[in-house]
């Protein structure tokens, strides 16, 4: 499986042209399965491409420690000491910032979360040379982020495979984007046995987005073909059409 996730790192790789020769490409590390496997992937990758496109890049490891309790990171350390990947731990105040600001329910907001993430993260990647900075943002979560937009805020997008912050000017890649969960599982955990650490964010399985991801695991279920077809309406552009407003005549030609 993991030839298979090299596979379509590198075809995401070549159709937005994610990693350049030269390049210092920083992943950001939760401890979940999908943020391991990308760094690891990514390891693995450089000597592909060295050899393959005559190119090299360098790949570190960042992990924000957010101030959630009980979660050990030294068997992630181990890992990375062990294939001599870079990887840095950077202490951040984020959880206390977020229970100063909660929600309504009394929860912690994913959006502030998301945001002050980022932040740290640009911050942390530049400290340490880094070019380019690498979310493990997979597949299943462009779909899930499309129907999210559509369903919360009336609008038909999700992020990008590639995109550049002028403000930061800082890249962001996310290599994964043609690779689905369960393939990411199965390399990740039963495959190489990566040291995932469970999550104890208090928010975790209890967020609009694993509603949104039952949702769609159901409709998978009930339509097999739907699974690869969602993912490839999102760089399908030749076939999209929405309704104009523009009161212009757009022509067709049915």
């Amino acid at each position: 499986m993991l030839k298979t996730i090299l596979g379509k790192i590198h075809q995401a790789d070549l159709d937005y042209q994610m990693i350049e020769d030269g390049d210092t490409v920083a992943v950001g590390v939760s401890g979940g399965k999908d943020s391991l496997l990308l760094l690891y992937a990514l390891y693995r990758y450089r000597h592909f491409v060295q050899v393959h496109d005559h190119r090299d890049f360098r790949v570190i490891g960042v992990h924000l420690e957010m101030g959630f309790g009980n979660m050990d990171f030294e068997p992630v350390r181990s890992f990375m000491k062990k294939y001599d990947i870079p990887y840095y731990d950077e202490p951040t105040q984020i959880y206390d910032i977020l229970k100063l600001y909660p929600e309504k329910n009394g929860g912690i907001s994913c959006s502030r979360c998301s945001q002050l993430k980022k932040g740290a993260m640009i911050e942390a990647a530049k400290r340490y040379g880094a070019t380019k900075t690498a979310f493990a943002h997979h597949g299943d979560d462009a779909v899930e982020t499309l129907w999210m937009n559509m369903m919360f805020g009336g609008r038909l997008s999700t992020f990008e495979p590639k995109m550049y912050l002028t403000k930061s000017q800082m890249t962001f890649i996310r290599p994964l984007i043609y690779c689905y969960e369960d393939e990411i599982r199965d390399t990740a955990v039963n495959e190489l046995h990566l040291p995932v650490v469970k999550s104890t964010c208090p928010n975790d399985g209890y967020t609009r987005r694993a509603e949104a991801k039952a949702f769609l695991n159901q409709l998978y279920n009930e339509y097999p073909t739907a699974h690869a077809n969602c993912l490839k309406a999102l760089h399908n552009k030749d076939q999209l059409k929405l309704f104009d407003i523009s009161g212009k005549d757009q022509g067709n030609n049915e």
